[in-house]
């Protein structure tokens, strides 16, 4: 058994289907910490975990009892060791300071030598409100997303997507080495770039010629090939049927966009061709499309609704292909 740490500060729904898609039997201990039955390479790429952990103990949220589980606990590794701890969410109010240090003791007292600079194995102490859970830290995510800023990239424009929230939904929509990923909207790129980032094959359409150009330019400043940029319709893709593993696009925003007459059309559009190349999508808007989802033959397997700011909430919807008898 294993438990997840998940990045944030809400308990984001978005984080827990991300785990979903690199992890087996995922199911939640509290906010912001989830834990499954298995692991999958894929767990390093994710973008809303911060560390997956072989589970050692649970207990009730509060210091002592995560002590005496720990005391109970079988424990089999070898070398130094360090405790960290951490009130997920701020939610439980426990000391870590105190809780760092009687686990430590616990440690001491059977055996092992504490190393709080470079130890070779770190216990991850995760206070929230279902409960407190012990691990040994197996896998650290990479939190390099800064580096890839939508501004500091070769083209950008206004209303380019957070990396961390693009890694995350090309990581839901499937993004993975060996699979295809088709973005019909590509825009800037940035969708494409995470899930090539993740080893994917990635192919973007555009009706811009300056956002095709882009794009490519983007994508070949992070990513060593792979990846192919086109301009056409999303509504008429140049492709053959089940061309991808997987589309993931953020369609046009009414306010923001210069299709605004025409949105309907398009977005209804472009799901009947993402069907028709891929039985895997992941839409992002600011409103919901779960009716023209499922009028495009469509299953809507989840929706989720995160706020970005007090005008725009995204709405994101998981979407797979309805079950052939």
């Amino acid at each position: 058994m294993y438990v997840l740490e998940l990045a944030g500060q809400d308990d984001d729904p978005l984080a827990t289907l991300e785990a979903r898609a690199a992890c087996s039997g995922v199911e939640p201990l509290g906010p912001g910490v989830v834990t499954a039955r298995g692991l999958s390479e894929r767990v390093a790429d994710l973008a809303l975990t911060r560390t997956a952990c072989t589970l050692v103990a649970r207990s009730d949220p509060e210091v002592g009892a995560a002590v005496a589980a720990l005391r109970a606990a079988t424990l089999d590794r070898e070398g130094t060791v360090r405790v960290r701890a951490r009130d997920v969410r701020g939610l439980t109010g426990v000391s870590t300071r105190e809780a760092e240090r009687r686990l430590g003791g616990v440690l001491s007292d059977r055996g092992y030598e504490v190393d709080l600079e470079t130890p070779d194995h770190e216990l991850r102490a995760l206070f929230t409100e279902g409960g407190c859970a012990l691990g040994w830290v197996e896998i650290r995510t990479d939190r390099g997303f800064e580096s890839r800023r939508p501004t500091d990239r070769p083209f950008f424009q206004p209303g380019s997507m957070d990396p961390m929230l693009a890694r995350a939904l090309v990581n839901v929509a499937g993004a993975r080495p060996g699979a295809t990923v088709l973005d019909p909207m590509c825009g800037t790129g940035g969708l494409l770039l995470e899930a090539g980032l993740v080893g994917a094959r990635v192919l973007g359409v555009d009706a811009q010629w300056k956002m095709v150009r882009g794009a490519d330019e983007n994508l070949g400043r992070y990513l060593d090939g792979g990846f192919a940029t086109v301009r056409g319709d999303a509504t008429r893709l140049p492709v053959c049927d089940g061309t991808a593993d997987a589309v993931v696009f953020d369609a046009p925003y009414g306010k923001q966009s210069k299709v605004v007459g025409d949105l309907a059309a398009l977005v209804s559009g472009a799901l009947g061709e993402a069907r028709r190349v891929a039985p895997r999508a992941v839409l992002v808007a600011d409103r919901p499309w779960t009716d023209a989802a499922r009028e495009a033959g469509w299953d809507v397997e989840s929706t989720i609704e995160r706020r970005v700011h007090r005008s725009l909430v995204r709405h994101i919807h998981l979407l797979l292909s309805e079950p052939t008898d």
